[in-house]
């Protein structure tokens, strides 16, 4: 298998993706108290537009909603099926997701601006899991709609 094609980049393969997407599961979701903060404007956007959020926060223990939607702390821990991973983690950070998001087996993995992380990336595309890097999906939601 050709795992580059699940690496996309182009505008009519994210539109493809975006048209294909109903769930989000948002890794490093903020919370209201940091709505000024893209990892909590961006799924704010995205839920606004339609689509399911599902709250993955990294930080935050006491958080039990966000965006009025049950938290879950791993993502292995959402019940049913995920179409898209949006990642708002450091680079560094995003290899300690790596075995969540393989045993969650979601469509798409999609890593905001500036985070990129090839090796991961890597991993993902050779499992058939389509991977987005360093784009912002409301930047991309806008654009392409």
């Amino acid at each position: 298998m050709d795992w580059q094609k699940n690496i996309l980049s182009r505008d009519e393969e994210i539109r493809d993706l975006l048209k294909n997407t109903k769930r989000i599961a948002v890794i490093g979701i903020k919370t209201e108290a940091q709505a000024f903060q893209p990892a909590f404007y961006v799924p704010q956007y995205m839920a606004n537009a339609g689509f399911e959020i599902v709250p993955v926060p990294v930080y935050y223990p006491e958080a039990t909603e966000i965006l009025g939607c049950k938290v879950y702390r791993k993502l292995v821990d959402v019940p049913g099926e995920i179409d898209l991973v949006n990642i708002f983690r450091r680079s560094a950070d995003v290899p300690q997701h790596t075995a969540d998001i393989l045993a969650k087996k979601p469509k798409a993995v999609w890593m905001q601006s500036g985070i990129c992380n090839d090796e991961v990336a890597r991993e993902l595309a050779q499992k058939g899991i389509k991977v987005v890097q360093d784009l912002c999906l409301m930047v991309e939601h806008r654009a392409l709609r």
